[in-house]
């Protein structure tokens, strides 16, 4: 069980993505598209300056609290069940195909 004073962080199995978008249209903070057809994970925007696309394996971005909802449904609705959201304090996964 999840608080909410338990840092998340989110990252895409890539090879289990299926390109639909889904996560990018509920948290386009978080999620984006790349040129492959992939979906990846943004690093945290600095005010005013674009987040960037984290494309190397297993790269993971925090979990902004007020997009913690959209992050969990973009993880539920996956198709291809590649959205792992876990605790960072001990690597535990609360949402996910992972999730116990």
């Amino acid at each position: 069980m999840t608080t909410q004073n338990d840092p998340l962080e989110v990252w895409i199995d890539q090879d289990l993505c299926t390109g639909d978008g889904i996560c990018a249209q509920y948290a386009p903070e978080v999620f984006e598209l790349d040129i492959d057809g992939l979906a990846y994970v943004k690093g945290p925007a600095a005010e005013g300056v674009e987040a960037d696309l984290l494309t190397e394996p297993g790269a993971t971005t925090p979990v902004p609290l007020p997009l913690l909802r959209d992050v969990v449904d973009s993880a539920k609705e996956c198709p291809g069940e590649c959205i792992h959201v876990r605790r960072v304090s001990d690597r535990v996964e609360v949402y996910g195909p992972d999730a116990e």
